[in-house]
C-alpha cells in the first residue's frame, strides 16, 4: 500500500502534475494540501476517471485539503474534534465593550484538516497554520491548533492496534538541519521553541514520525521557495511529515521524498513524500 502527502499549492493549476504523481508512483492514497478551491470547484471527475474516490473541504481560494483513494474512502470528517477556528480580532483598547463583543464571536473553522479511512488506515490530510510572525494572533492560533490536534490524536492512538496516519504540511522546522541556514529564521516562525515543542509532543501522544525514521539524512528538504533561485541553490526546508501510530509505523517499509517533482515548469513549491506500507 502506498500513501503519499503533498502540498500542491493550487490543485487546479497543477491537476496534470497531481494525476501524474498518482500514476507514476502507483499511489493508493494521496493526502493533498492547499488545494485553493471551493468544493464546487474541485475537479472530482478527473480523479474518478483515474480510478480514485475523493473527499475535499475547501471554503475559499485559500487553504483546502483533500484525500484521494482507490482503496476505499469511508467515514469522512472535514475537521478534527476540537479544531479551533481563526478570525483576526481587532483591538479596541478605547472601547472595552466593543472588544469584548468581538471576542465573543465564534471564529470560523478553516479548511485545514480532512480525515477518511482508506484501506483500513485512518488517514488525515493536514495543513497546519503558518503562524505569520511571533506574537501574531495567527501564531497563537497555530500553537492552539497543534495542541488540540495532539490531544485528540492521543485518544485515537489509545485504541487497540490503531491504524492512524497524520500526514501533511506541518509548517514547522523541527531541527536546525531541516533548513538551509537556521540563522536566516532567527526571530521568525517555524523554528521557535514553542512550535518545535508542539510538533515533538506527538511522540508523547503515542506517534512515530516515520519520514525521519526512514530518511534520516540532514538537509533532506520537502519545500523550496520560488524566490532567489532557492531550488537550484538547494535552499530548502523540511516541513512535510507523517506521524503514525505504532501499528502503521511497523508497516512502513520505505519513505521517499520525490525531489524530482520540484523540477520543470509549473511545479509546486513542495514535493510529494511517499510511504510504502507492507500489507
Amino acid at each position: 500500500m502506498r500513501i503519499a502527502t503533498w502540498n500542491v499549492n493550487s490543485l487546479r493549476a497543477r491537476l496534470d502534475r497531481t494525476l501524474g504523481v498518482l500514476e507514476r508512483w502507483d499511489l493508493d492514497v494521496l493526502a493533498i494540501q492547499e488545494t485553493k478551491c471551493r468544493d464546487e470547484q474541485f475537479p472530482v471527475g478527473a480523479f474518478q476517471e483515474a480510478g480514485y474516490e475523493v473527499a475535499h473541504t475547501g471554503l475559499s481560494q485559500w487553504n483546502g485539503v483533500a484525500i484521494a483513494s482507490r482503496v476505499g474512502l469511508e467515514d469522512v470528517a472535514t475537521s478534527f474534534p476540537g479544531q479551533p477556528g481563526f478570525a483576526k480580532v481587532a483591538k479596541a483598547d478605547d472601547d472595552a465593550a466593543a472588544s469584548d463583543a468581538l471576542l465573543e464571536v465564534e471564529p470560523p473553522v478553516e479548511a485545514r484538516a480532512i480525515g477518511a479511512t482508506c484501506g483500513g488506515v485512518r488517514v488525515w490530510s493536514l495543513y497546519v497554520p503558518h503562524g505569520r510572525a511571533l506574537g501574531d494572533q495567527h501564531y497563537e492560533y497555530k500553537l492552539t491548533w497543534l495542541r488540540n490536534l495532539r490531544d485528540v490524536a492521543r485518544n485515537w492512538a489509545a485504541e487497540p492496534d490503531a491504524q492512524v496516519a497524520l500526514l501533511g504540511d506541518w509548517n514547522v522546522i523541527p531541527l536546525d538541519t531541516d533548513v538551509y541556514d537556521v540563522a536566516d529564521f532567527a526571530g521568525h516562525t517555524h523554528v521557535s521553541q514553542p512550535e518545535r515543542d508542539a510538533f515533538a509532543a506527538f511522540a508523547e501522544a503515542g506517534y512515530t514520525e516515520v519520514t525521519r525514521e526512514h530518511v534520516p539524512a540532514e538537509h533532506a528538504y520537502t519545500y523550496w521557495d520560488y524566490q532567489r533561485l532557492a531550488f537550484p541553490k538547494n535552499r530548502g526546508l523540511r516541513i512535510d511529515f507523517g506521524w503514525t501510530t505504532p501499528a502503521v509505523a511497523e508497516r512502513v517499509r520505505t519513505v521517499t521524498i520525490d525531489r524530482e517533482e520540484r523540477k520543470g515548469k509549473g511545479a509546486s513549491d513542495h514535493v510529494p513524500v511517499i510511504l510504502e506500507l507492507a500489507d
